[in-house]
């Protein structure tokens, strides 16, 4: 229970502080988590390219704010944990006969004010990642696709720990 007030109100500070602003693919509603949140009907083409697209995102993010500061914690852990979430998913689109869309997320990051905001902000994208993986997961699914977004979604929850712990400092 406290657990969950405490990711309410970090949830609140975050939407207060920053609105929808800031985040990588923000303003694409059909990218990534936002896309997937929005989706009314998901195929296995269109989950895998979310999730894809979603892990790209935080991977690009991640990288700019790590050039600018510094190889600060979180980021310089989770960078290297969304390169493999990434690689998690590629063997999934081979699988399926899908092709793995381009990763352009780079040319989308929108470098946060300051450290401080990106943690708030690394809040409120974990928390999109896992509420698309919790959606996803309600789907009828190959056992290898249900296995590796099972394992992403935990991750991003322990990545969502970590961002809160910073956020609340």
């Amino acid at each position: 229970m406290k657990r969950l007030v405490k990711l309410l109100t970090t949830a609140a500070l975050v939407l207060t502080l920053f609105g929808t602003t800031g985040l990588v693919m923000a303003q694409e509603t059909s990218y990534g988590s936002a896309g997937a949140l929005s989706d009314e009907c998901l195929t296995l083409e269109e989950m895998l390219t979310y999730a894809i697209q979603d892990e790209y995102a935080a991977e690009a993010e991640y990288a700019k704010i790590i050039e600018v500061y510094g190889a600060v914690k979180p980021y310089s852990n989770i960078v290297k944990a969304e390169t493999q979430h990434i690689s998690a998913l590629v063997p999934l689109f081979e699988a399926n006969a899908i092709s793995v869309p381009v990763n352009d997320a780079a040319s989308h990051v929108v470098l946060p004010a300051s450290l401080k905001e990106s943690y708030a902000i690394g809040v409120e994208a974990e928390i999109k990642n896992i509420d698309m993986y919790n959606r996803f997961l309600e789907q009828q699914l190959p056992d290898n696709v249900r296995t590796v977004f099972e394992s992403l979604k935990a991750a991003s929850e322990k990545h969502l720990v970590a961002f809160q712990r910073k956020a609340n400092r």
